[in-house]
Formats: structure tokens, C-alpha cells, sequence
């Protein structure tokens, strides 16, 4: 099977902290791909140098055998980002927005006005339209941010925390989106803490901590006979709390 991505040797530091620490990650062609690992564990570093946004110290991404960084004009073309928090033109309507993304992208005018009327509509943002992005709700500025990664129909998603803050019904179609979307031999790398939308969806998890990558494959394989949850304590080393202590809230 080829791969969509593939990260190697991967190293990135801040000052001292060692962020990401020489990882290895194949993410096959057709996958639906989990990234999953405790608060900092270098989730999204990783993605970010993944995807050309943050320069890493020393490895490789490639992107269906594109080097992000030897040859970011090309890979950039397959690959649609949703970062975790992205900043956006706020002053631009829900349509401008598409619109100036997709001609920046160098997609024609007539392209960019039928696809922007297809994705407004699929994710329930027709009526919104026309607000300025920095009247959005974060769900809706979620479902933008979504819209602005499928415009270019990349072969690759890379989607950091896409469902947080997104109602149900939204969340619902979202799923469905990125289903076809892999059905169709696309594939989506998610970063997500919720491990039970992570189990529905992937076919494939990796584990991150500490900024190493400490179990990946088919995600029944990462489980075994437990649940992603209890197999994602074992393998991080984990201690749940909340049981001791705190005597004084209880009446």
C-alpha cells in the first residue's frame, strides 16, 4: 500500500525541551489515521511540521512521496489543514473567505464560486454566508476552517481537533464528509483526545509520548481486547485520579 505520509527521524526542540523526538510514522494511502497522546506529548508539532508549518530541526516529511520542505509548492497542493486554533481573516464574510483562499490557491473563479456553494451548504453555513468570521461561534469557525481544507480537493487531511466545539448534528456530518472522503482514496490524518471518536472512525492509531511514537497500526491491533481508552492508559503509563482528596467538596 503507498503511503499518503510519512514522517522520519522527525526532531524538533524549544530552548531545551526536546519536543519531537526523532519520529517514525507511515500513514497509508487510504486510511483514516489516529494520532492520539496526553496533553504536550508532541501531537501537534508534529503535525505542523508535517504539514510545512513549523520547520523541523532534522528528518524528512513526505507527502505521497513529495518532501514537504524540499518541495513545498507541489506537496502543499495534496494536502488540506485544519490546525487547532487557526487563525483566519476575521474582517472577510464566511464567502469572501473561500472565495480569496481559493483563488490564492490559484483555482479559477468559476471553480472556486461552485465548490464554496457546495461545502456552505453541506456544513450549514449557507445562511452565515455572509458574517464576518469574527461573529462565527467556534463550532462555526471549525466547519470554515473545514471548508477552506476541502476546497483545493487535496488527496490528504491533516485535521487537528476538528469536532471540538461542534454540535452533534454538525458533528455527524462532518463524520460522513470525511467517510466519503476516504472512501474516495483520500486519507485523514485526526488529532483528537477523545478516544471513542477515534475508535469509530480510524482505521489506523498511533500513539505519541513524550514525543515518541510507543505503539501505531490498525487500530484493533493497538487495543487488543481492551478498549482504545484503557489500551491508551497502559501504553502511555498513565495513573487515572480524581478519587482521593477534595473531601471538602462533598456535602
Amino acid at each position: 500500500m503507498s503511503e499518503a505520509l510519512r514522517l522520519t527521524r522527525l526532531y524538533k526542540t524549544f530552548g531545551t525541551t526536546i519536543a519531537v523526538d526523532h519520529i517514525d510514522l507511515a500513514v497509508p494511502a487510504g486510511s483514516f489515521f489516529g494520532l492520539v497522546g496526553p496533553n504536550g506529548a508532541g501531537k501537534t508539532t508534529s503535525l505542523s511540521m508535517a504539514v510545512g508549518l513549523l520547520r523541523p530541526d532534522a528528518g524528512t516529511a513526505t507527502v505521497f512521496d513529495i518532501d514537504v520542505w524540499a518541495d513545498p509548492l507541489r506537496a502543499k497542493t495534496l494536502i488540506g489543514v485544519l490546525p487547532d486554533g487557526m487563525s483566519m481573516p476575521e474582517r472577510l464574510t464566511g464567502r469572501e473567505l473561500l472565495t480569496y483562499m481559493g483563488l490564492l490557491r490559484g483555482l479559477p473563479a468559476g471553480t472556486v464560486a461552485e465548490r464554496a456553494d457546495e461545502l456552505l451548504a453541506v456544513l450549514e453555513l449557507a445562511d452565515a454566508q455572509h458574517r464576518l468570521v469574527i461573529d462565527y461561534s467556534a463550532g462555526m469557525r471549525k466547519k470554515i476552517g473545514l471548508a477552506v481544507a476541502l476546497l483545493h480537493a487535496p488527496r490528504l487531511l491533516v485535521l487537528d481537533e476538528p469536532f471540538e466545539a461542534v454540535d452533534p448534528v454538525s458533528a455527524s456530518t462532518i463524520r460522513t464528509i470525511l467517510q466519503r472522503f476516504v472512501a474516495s482514496g483520500g486519507a485523514v490524518v485526526l488529532s483528537s483526545h477523545v478516544m471513542a471518536l477515534v475508535e469509530q472512525l480510524c482505521s489506523h492509531v498511533a500513539v505519541i509520548t513524550r514525543g515518541r511514537v510507543v505503539a501505531a497500526g490498525p487500530v484493533d491491533l493497538v487495543r487488543g481486547a481492551t478498549s482504545l481508552e484503557e489500551a491508551f492508559v497502559h501504553i502511555v503509563g498513565g495513573r487515572t485520579g480524581g478519587g482521593e482528596g477534595l473531601s471538602w467538596l462533598a456535602s
